[in-house]
């Protein structure tokens, strides 16, 4: 199969493209995100490459990236994601915001990709949070989600040692945040930022936590 291909642009459509290899023109389909990086009619271009194999048909899928293409075989992994509602998601959400999306359980933001509704929005975040969690993001971070409240003790139950800080104030932060406007996805990747500058270690007060994160929206 199919890996990558490079050649001349010789006609781009609204949600693929012919890409001349040699004088053989493949058609390769391609997210929105894509098809405005790649260039214009007889610009050069390369796309790396995943091949779908069906009974009626063999499409080709090119991306622009490799975070882009392992995106789409993680969302195309969920049940109700097809290959074109995996680039339309592509083309609404550029990786990075697809990762704070998934993480911090921002539905609402899948829902800007076109044949996405509500129900298949909170299932992709649903399936795909555990897996998104140990996605690089950039500069080899590897990016978690945050803490949940500590639970109560119950009779009988083991003692779970506390944690270093308090965690239970970045989710009020977020909420905070979602409350002045911001999207949660927004909001969560700024706190995420405040998160990992401090150390969690103290955690800062809910104040100092939320005027550091505005600092980071504006930045």
């Amino acid at each position: 199969m199919f890996a990558k291909l490079t050649g001349t642009i010789d006609t781009l459509f609204q949600d693929s493209l012919i890409l001349d290899v040699h004088g053989v023109g493949y058609h390769i389909f391609a997210s929105g995100r894509t098809l405005g990086a790649i260039g214009s009619q007889g610009d050069p271009s390369s796309l790396l490459i995943e091949t779908h194999v069906r009974e009626d048909h063999i499409h080709l899928y090119g991306f622009a990236s490799a975070s882009e293409r392992e995106w789409f075989r993680l969302l195309t992994s969920v049940q109700g994601v097809g290959a074109k509602s995996g680039l339309s998601i592509l083309t609404a959400c550029a990786p990075d915001k697809l990762l704070m999306a998934i993480l911090s359980g921002d539905a609402n933001a899948l829902r800007q990709a076109d044949g996405v509704g509500p129900k298949l929005a909170v299932r992709i975040v649903t399936e795909l949070k555990s897996k998104a969690q140990n996605m690089n993001l950039g500069g080899g971070a590897v990016v978690t989600p945050l803490p949940q409240k500590a639970k109560k003790k119950t009779a009988g139950a083991q003692e779970t040692p506390a944690p270093q800080a308090d965690f239970s104030i970045y989710q009020d932060a977020v909420s905070v945040l979602v409350n002045l406007g911001y999207g949660r996805s927004e909001a969560f990747s700024a706190i995420m930022l405040v998160r990992q500058k401090s150390n969690d270690n103290p955690a800062p007060k809910l104040e100092d936590l939320i005027k550091l994160a505005l600092k980071e929206l504006a930045s």
